[in-house]
């Protein structure tokens, strides 16, 4: 035991002596390493060419391609809304109820005439054929057959007229119960109970998430780039840090005659979508593809309309200052044009302290907390 603490002892006075050693400025190497900039192999990244992807921007919305804007058909107030933003609906599922009270009545009242059509119809008929009976025995004169074949006409032509009106009277009933016409949520409510709907007047809006796209808008002198099929990669306002790809649809055959922009329909080929419409979406068509060098954006620096990186090359930091191009939105990186070549060493993530022609030292990574503690327990065990 005596033996295992002067050893821990002899150790400490060891480290102890190294550090007073190291900080002594007498020592003319030590104060070299002092002086030094000490980053790890994880600071530094080096340059290689990769794929760029090139072709026109393309800005716009996320849309859905499934979306009712559902609208009052019949004049009446609102009795009930069932449905509130956001929640969930199954095709079929009742919506909005409007007033009946004044259609139910007009359907009465239609239905009223029809059967009182109905019976003077049957009368005319029966009319007529006496008549016809009479005009073959030569009871009866011709003109009163013609009278009572005009008053049977004219009781048919009644009968459809308040059948017609029966049928128009039943769908305005139909009509004041407002129903989701597929599967979707409701995305926006425009009424509440007790208002008054006129024809025409929005009532509620669903739309279906499933069916999400980007309707994006292409500048007129780039849409020569743009075919059907193409890949786009595109990021949208409320998902920071994510991006989407998506496939050319279809291209509009007629420019905007106000902006000079062409609409460009995009398909979704992710499996996951935002599910919310109407979010600003931007991103590039992938028109074509050219072999360049990258350069992560972290590793840039930019000064007004200039830009440099710092390069590490024989232990020195040297400030480049650099041309680049155009940034890749699948990446994120940037294209160097000029300034480095491809193996050329930069720091990761530059800091504020660097300094032009300093001199950098590579260290190790530190060694796990408690090894010293074990290399201290393993020397007592073998004594």
């Amino acid at each position: 035991m005596l033996r295992k603490t002067l050893l821990v002892v002899a150790i400490a006075a060891a480290l102890t002596a190294c550090g007073k050693e190291s900080k002594d400025p007498g020592k003319g190497q030590a104060a070299t390493v002092a002086s030094n900039l000490l980053i790890s192999p994880e600071d530094v990244l080096t340059i290689s060419g990769n794929a760029l992807a090139s072709g026109p921007a393309v800005t716009g919305s996320v849309q859905p391609e499934r979306k009712a804007d559902l609208r009052a058909e019949v004049s009446a107030v609102v009795l009930q809304v069932l449905k509130e933003n956001g929640e969930s609906v199954k095709r079929g599922d009742l919506l909005v109820r409007l007033d009946e009270t004044a259609i139910r009545d007009s359907l009465n009242s239609a239905e009223e005439a029809t059967r009182a059509a109905n019976q003077t119809l049957e009368q005319a008929q029966r009319m007529f054929e006496r008549m016809k009976t009479l005009r073959t025995s030569g009871m009866t004169s011709t003109q009163a057959l013609e009278d009572a074949e005009i008053r049977r006409n004219n009781a048919q032509s009644d009968l459809a007229a308040t059948k017609t009106r029966s049928v128009q009277a039943r769908q305005q009933l139909q009509r004041t119960l407002v129903r989701a016409p597929f599967d979707g949520i409701v995305s926006e409510r425009k009424v509440s109970n007790g208002d008054t709907a006129q024809i025409g007047k929005e009532l509620i809006k669903v739309i279906d998430p499933t069916s999400m796209r980007f309707e994006g808008l292409v500048s007129a002198d780039k849409i020569s780039e743009v075919k059907v099929g193409q890949a786009v990669r595109f990021s949208i306002n409320g998902y920071p840090g994510q991006s989407f790809n998506g496939k050319v649809r279809r291209v509009d055959p007629a420019a905007n005659p106000v902006t000079r922009q062409v609409a460009v329909l995009i398909d979704f080929t992710d499996a996951t979508r935002p599910g919310v419409a109407g979010l600003y979406a931007e991103g590039r068509i992938e028109a074509s593809s050219v072999s360049a060098l990258m350069l992560p954006e972290s590793a840039l620096v930019q000064a007004g309309d200039k830009a440099y990186t710092w390069r590490l090359k024989d232990r020195t930091l040297n400030k480049v200052p650099l041309v680049i191009g155009v940034h890749d939105a699948r990446t994120g990186d940037w294209e160097v044009r000029s300034g480095l070549v491809s193996g050329d060493s930069v720091m990761r993530r530059p800091g504020s302290n660097f300094k032009d022609g300093q001199k950098v030292d590579l260290v190790k990574p530190k060694a796990a907390p408690g090894a010293m503690a074990s290399a201290v327990d393993a020397a007592g065990k073998g004594n």
